[in-house]
């Protein structure tokens, strides 16, 4: 790999040991993947996923605290991931044991996090994106950014360029201000090696049509058609909500890191077909197609007739206006049926900038009154625990049910089910 004069310098431990050992992994890992230089990070800040605190990853700790004592911190300041437990969120004594076992580092490894860069002591979300929570980088942008979803709507949705690397690595690039130029960081990386034709009656469910983009492409990029018709062709507050949850959906049940939309993505709307490799395969979705893949999900509850005992909904965490959005719906499904609270425990997660925000609002006292917990966690580390494993949950999120035990439903599936308006 060539490098730069400083590049080179780092390496040869002109910032020392621990300095030369992260540069050297860097430039190991790029070459890897065909590599041939390094690049300057050009994004304001970075972010992290990495443990989330979790006991049995000691190795990553003690890693950290090696670079703590060294005294190195990030070029670059970051976010991170949720945190994974928040006392707020339903959990009976055994369930609480289990996470205080699970997540105890979880204060050694916050307190590595500021050591090294953390952005602010409430930046943990995997949508750093979020307006208010200030990591938002511009078209353009290199990234060093691990977590798949937000990788995911960081190059599609604001045509920044990341690849999907581990969280050590892109800490690392942040530490250094450098990441390895290959995959999407390339002009040819961001090509389009399939056409997505959708023709749905309707508009299709965000995580169900992520989906099966997701099982279908697995990790190539997608150049999708026929979704503007039903968003539009303009970037707003809904359409960039419904591209989070579409985007998660194929990164989470694919490796989707760049997904093109005609005619609403950036780079889609600069250059449309131009985008398109030679010799493109062609998906089409149409209603009986996703009806083929929702029935595809395996039921794993032990019980598959249990009623529900939980309800997710914010995986990704959810925006400030899907906050509103879900309030509103609730509220007038909750009156319609001639009931105050939901049936079920149900959870919304947001980031805590987020959370703050809407606390401000009129629609926070209502949305409690309803019987609903507002929380920054991250559902998929809640249901990793065993003993909520065992739990029947429901959730909107095709990302929380890839990864754990959780089932998946609509939006409209939901909402009938948390009000106990409808049987499964």
């Amino acid at each position: 790999m060539e490098l730069t004069h400083e590049q080179q310098a780092i390496l040869d431990g002109e910032q020392g040991e621990v300095m030369a050992k992260i540069m050297k992994t860097l430039v190991m890992y790029g070459e890897t993947f065909g590599a041939t230089k390094m690049v300057p990070i050009t994004s304001d800040y970075g972010h992290i996923v990495t443990s989330f605190g979790i006991f049995l990853i000691q190795g990553v700790f003690d890693l950290m605290d090696q670079l703590v004592d060294a005294g190195v911190t990030a070029k670059q300041k970051f976010s991170a991931d949720p945190r994974p437990v928040d006392k707020n969120v339903p959990a009976n004594p055994i369930q609480n044991l289990f996470f205080k076992i699970m997540y105890g580092p979880q204060k050694r490894y916050e307190k590595q996090l500021e050591q090294i860069g953390l952005l602010r002591d409430d930046a943990f979300t995997c949508a750093c994106y979020f307006p208010e929570v200030g990591n938002r980088p511009k078209k353009g942008d290199v990234l060093s950014w691990a977590e798949s979803s937000a990788v995911n709507f960081a190059n599609s949705v604001l045509g920044a360029r990341c690849n999907r690397n581990s969280g050590i690595i892109e800490m690392f690039g942040s530490i250094v201000g450098y990441v390895p130029y290959f995959g999407l960081l390339t002009d040819e990386g961001r090509k389009a090696s399939w056409i997505v034709e959708v023709k749905t009656s309707k508009k299709p469910e965000a995580q169900l049509l992520g989906s099966a983009v997701g099982m279908k492409v697995p990790e190539d990029v997608p150049y999708i058609r026929g979704v503007d018709r039903w968003l539009g062709t303009e970037l707003n507050d809904d359409t960039c909500a419904y591209l989070k949850d579409f985007g998660a959906a194929t990164a989470s049940n694919g490796s989707v890191g760049l997904y093109h939309i005609e005619n609403l993505t950036p780079e889609a709307v600069e250059q449309g077909a131009y985008l398109l490799k030679e010799n493109v395969q062609t998906y089409v979705i149409d209603d009986a197609e996703l009806e083929r893949v929702r029935k595809s999900y395996p039921v794993i509850w032990k019980n598959p007739d249990a009623k529900p005992k939980l309800c997710f909904i914010g995986c990704p965490h959810l925006t400030f206006s899907q906050l509103n959005d879900w309030t509103d719906r609730l509220e007038q499904k909750l009156k319609s049926a001639g009931r105050k609270k939901v049936a079920i425990r149900t959870v919304f997660t947001t980031a805590p900038a987020v959370l703050e925000k809407f606390r401000k609002t009129e629609r926070f006292e209502r949305l409690r009154a309803m019987g609903v917990v507002l929380s920054y966690i991250c559902p998929l580390m809640y249901m990793n625990n065993p003993q909520c494993a065992t739990m029947p949950v429901i959730t909107n999120s095709n990302k929380l049910r890839t990864y754990t035990t959780s089932r998946y439903y609509s939006d409209a599936e939901i909402l009938d089910q948390i009000i106990g308006g409808a049987k499964r």
